[in-house]
């Protein structure tokens, strides 16, 4: 009985294998109004590109463990609830008023260290103070133009 159990999770593990969430890849050139209007620093746009567009743009570099069902499914709902509360690559959609409040709620998370999220980070490392007192500092700066 237990062998049959074993054998039966076994198929279904690869069985379950074949059905995965669409990727969210659409290039860099997708944060292109994004990082033309707020203006960062190439040290910035680093700093964007590996701890915040993963989840807040339509360009996800994925690892290696998002080709595996379910972890997929979870990055998925990961990064749509990340775009849903900002998405760089929608900036240009945004109204002034809206650009200014997703900067300000950006700076906020960053100085509370509620962003990246703690399961991010896990993995990827945490933001250094000092990166993270950058993206403060710009995203004040960039605030000013709105």
């Amino acid at each position: 009985m237990i062998k049959k159990i074993g054998i039966s999770l076994v198929v279904l593990v690869i069985i379950i294998q074949f059905f995965r969430p669409d990727k969210n890849e659409s290039g860099y050139e997708t944060i292109s109004a994004f990082e033309a209007q707020t203006t960062p620093s190439s040290e910035v746009k680093e700093i964007l590109r590996t701890n915040c567009y993963d989840c807040h743009s339509s360009q996800t570099q994925y690892p290696w463990y998002a080709e595996i069902t379910p972890v997929n499914y979870w990055l998925a709902d990961h990064i749509e609830h990340g775009k849903g509360h900002f998405d760089a690559s929608a900036w240009d959609t945004y109204s002034d008023k809206k650009k200014d409040h997703k900067l300000e709620e950006l700076i906020e998370m960053v100085e509370d260290k509620t962003m990246p999220l703690d399961s991010y980070t896990w993995i990827h490392g945490n933001l250094s103070e000092e990166n993270a007192q950058k993206l403060i500092d710009w995203g004040k700066q960039a605030r000013t133009q709105f």
